[in-house]
């Protein structure tokens, strides 16, 4: 086997999958079907690898420049939510400047992860919105917990998400900062979001570059 003839079909759709790109350590392939790019199954680390890497963050919910990262989400979001709603903030890390937004703005936000916020009775529960900002990149099974999300979403429920959308070109995919972090395994773009939108009956609006908003119907 080379370097870019890994097997596997598309952890999202189910559908072919094609090289590429690669650098020295890590090899990716493409769906034909959805435009997913995701690592090579046998490259991604283990549960401890990822759980010492997440521990290396440092996203202070009072740090000013985060808090204008999450704004390309958090502005969008709240443009389209009426009145004060109720929210869960998906894959929210050991402290979620994320929530403290939406709170901030007199929503009430539930959080869940499963290493720092590992309370499962709240992905039981309906909601107005469920938020993901940079989570998608890291999930190995993305349909079944996409399906599973939505599936807790009231009508008209948006699921927002933000994530990095990849270079078309394989080069500059693979020179690319957002590839080179060892926890991301898959990587979504507009033709991969409206797939998903399809798949989930959803409305898709893209308001910004790499974040999504899918509007239950």
């Amino acid at each position: 086997m080379t370097s870019s003839d890994f097997a596997g079909a598309c952890p999202l759709c189910g559908g072919p999958a094609f090289a590429f790109a690669s650098t020295q350590r890590r090899r990716y392939r493409t769906c034909g079907d959805c435009g997913l790019v995701f690592l090579d199954p046998a490259q991604r680390l283990s549960l401890q690898a990822e759980r010492a890497y997440y521990g290396l963050h440092r996203n202070d919910p009072a740090d000013p420049g985060y808090r204008r990262f999450l704004a390309r989400l958090v502005e969008p979001l709240l443009a389209r939510l009426d009145g004060p709603r109720r929210g869960l903030d998906f894959g929210c890390g050991p402290g979620s400047a994320l929530a403290a937004m939406l709170v901030e703005a007199g929503h009430s936000v539930a959080l869940y992860d499963p290493l720092f916020a590992p309370d499962t009775s709240v992905l039981e529960q309906a909601y107005d919105f469920i938020a993901l900002s940079e989570v998608l990149e890291h999930l190995h099974a993305p349909l079944a917990e996409c399906e599973r999300l939505f599936g807790l979403l009231k009508p008209g429920g948006l699921f927002a998400v933000m994530t990095g959308f990849p270079p078309d070109a394989p080069a500059a995919f693979a020179a690319w900062h957002y590839a080179r972090d060892p926890t991301h395994v898959a990587f979504y773009g507009p033709r991969t979001f409206a797939w998903l939108a399809k798949r989930l009956g959803a409305a898709l609006e893209i308001p910004d570059r790499n974040v999504a908003l899918l509007r239950r119907c």
